[in-house]
């Protein structure tokens, strides 16, 4: 298969799992930087977003400040041969405090829980 068949995949925990249903992986962490790199290095026609979120879609996005390019959605499930994929994983704890604030309309509101995204970096193997 060419590589140009087998476009950059960008999951979340949510699809991770279908994506590796079948097949050998390598699995290794991603820094921010490294992930923005390797999607900056792909055209706009070689990137698949496998998954659909505002919040996410933000972190990966805005935070580390990836232009969208329009990368269009598309639900995968199997990774091919020689396929990479970047996945956005959510970790999620509950705040030891929960301090209240004032939102901009005057309502209070309580802080419940962390949340911390991670990257790793996933190519299947055979």
């Amino acid at each position: 298969m060419r590589r140009e068949d087998l476009p950059l995949l960008l999951v979340d925990n949510r699809n991770v799992m279908s994506i590796i249903n079948e097949g050998e992986f390598r699995c290794c962490g991603l820094s921010f930087e490294e992930a923005k790199a390797i999607i900056e290095m792909h055209d706009e026609a070689d990137i698949i977003r496998c998954f659909a979120g505002y919040d996410l879609e933000e972190i990966v996005f805005d935070y580390l400040g990836i232009e969208q390019r329009g990368i269009k959605y598309k639900n995968i499930a199997n990774m091919r041969v020689g396929q990479d994929a970047i996945a956005f994983k959510l970790f999620i704890t509950p705040s030891e405090t929960q301090p209240v604030i004032e939102t901009p309309i005057g309502s209070e509101a309580k802080k419940i829980q962390n949340i911390y995204v991670y990257c790793q970096y996933i190519t299947r193997i055979s």
